[in-house]
């Protein structure tokens, strides 16, 4: 999907987002609708994708602007690196992955995040082996910034190039390559990652440290310029397709994504392998001990969708349909949505050590219930998705 985007529009329309809302949870507050059957209900299975589509486009939207912030942040630490401002940039990367986490139930349909074209790859790919950017402990010349010979010039394209070559864990570039030449290693069960400010200042190769992390925090921004460019209202677009198509192949895309990122992405690969291995190479967010926000953040943004409400907007979310169709079923399923952010929620700070201990540990315990409480969750959208008239996957095998 290659169209013309148009990015001084989008950075002045995302200039007027308001990002308090990416941070905003699951309310208390149910919509409501009249009893009229589904199969009558053609006008408002339309406006349940139609409200999608605003709150993607907002979600989206709010996930540019903290980039956006971050990325100025980032700019001013490397114009003068001190411990303070290599600080604030830190602080920035970790309001930034709220929202963006917020977006990911909108994936696994082929939309414009991960079709063919897709950009999710270098945005979020996960785990990397941290040796291919720069140096680790053991290792103080690996990685591309250290390999002036094979790289005289880091830039986006070249990082953009070599994302996932000769390996799924050679990432170079996303939000977790930003995390990483930030904080470093976590070699610590005590905090995160520890990186000094000098290594942007005195540092061999400090100068390509700093080109690098220049370079890839401008890639996340160009990434989500494109996202944002796609579910803009009133465009030649992929917003513009979604909205044509029939409203049962819509809500079946918009259930897709809630149902892969609970039953596949969450509870399978996030949690139950870092459960399983107890390795801190496999918890999400490594080097900032952050994994906590991405567990509450990705069901919150299944608890948006469910809703229909995300920050200040508000509207009919799936949960209408349902509760029309099948008000048992969806009184389940709500409670179940519910419960799986609260679970998250209680899993202790932070991650790595959570996952470590006998099974009955509270740490463990916890991971456990929240995986557990997403497979229930899973099989709970696939019976609702049965109901509607079309199947949903839970696995990557049944896409």
């Amino acid at each position: 999907m290659n169209r013309t985007l148009l990015p001084l529009l989008i950075a002045m329309a995302v200039a007027l987002v308001s990002c308090k809302r990416s941070e905003s949870g699951p309310s208390d507050q149910a919509a409501t609708n009249d009893k009229t059957p589904l199969k009558e209900k053609g006008a408002a299975e339309s406006d349940v994708v139609e409200h999608y589509a605003k709150l993607v486009s907002a979600t989206y939207g709010d996930a540019l602007a903290q980039a956006q912030a971050l990325q100025s942040d980032v700019n001013a630490f490397l114009s003068g690196p001190t411990a303070d401002l290599l600080q604030k940039a830190r602080d920035s990367w970790t309001a930034a992955r709220l929202p963006y986490l917020q977006t990911e139930v909108f994936r696994f349909y082929e939309g414009p995040i991960d079709d063919e074209d897709g950009p999710e790859g270098l945005l979020n790919a996960w785990p990397m082996d941290e040796a291919y950017i720069d140096y680790v402990e053991g290792s103080a010349s690996s990685g591309l910034v250290n390999n002036v010979t094979e790289f005289p010039k880091i830039d986006a394209a070249l990082i953009e190039s070599l994302n996932e070559k000769d390996g799924e864990a050679n990432i170079s570039c996303g939000y977790h390559a930003i995390e990483f030449l930030l904080w470093g290693q976590d070699l610590s069960a005590e905090g995160p990652g520890n990186r000094a400010h000098t290594d942007y200042t005195t540092a061999d190769n400090a100068s390509r440290r700093g080109d690098y992390l220049r370079a890839v925090t401008n890639l996340v921004v160009e990434k989500l310029e494109g996202l944002v460019a796609e579910w803009m209202p009133g465009k030649d677009n992929y917003r513009a397709e979604f909205q044509k198509l029939p409203s049962s192949k819509a809500l079946e895309k918009i259930m897709t994504g809630m149902s892969m990122l609970s039953g596949f992405e969450m509870a399978a690969e996030r949690l139950n392998v870092a459960y399983d291995t107890k390795a801190q190479e496999d918890e999400h967010s490594c080097f900032s001990d952050t994994t906590h926000n991405d567990m509450v953040y990705d069901l919150t943004g299944i608890h948006n969708v469910w809703t229909g409400s995300y920050g200040d907007l508000s509207g009919p979310g799936l949960q209408v349909l349902a509760q029309d169709l099948k008000p048992d079923l969806a009184g389940q399923l709500g409670s179940k949505i519910e419960e799986s952010v609260a679970a998250a929620k209680a899993i202790p700070v932070p991650f790595d050590q959570a996952i470590l201990g006998e099974d009955t540990a509270p740490g463990r315990m916890a991971i456990l219930h929240t995986i557990e409480t997403l497979e229930d969750q899973a099989e709970l959208l696939v019976a609702l998705a049965k109901e509607m008239g079309f199947g949903v996957p839970i696995s990557e095998e049944e896409e």
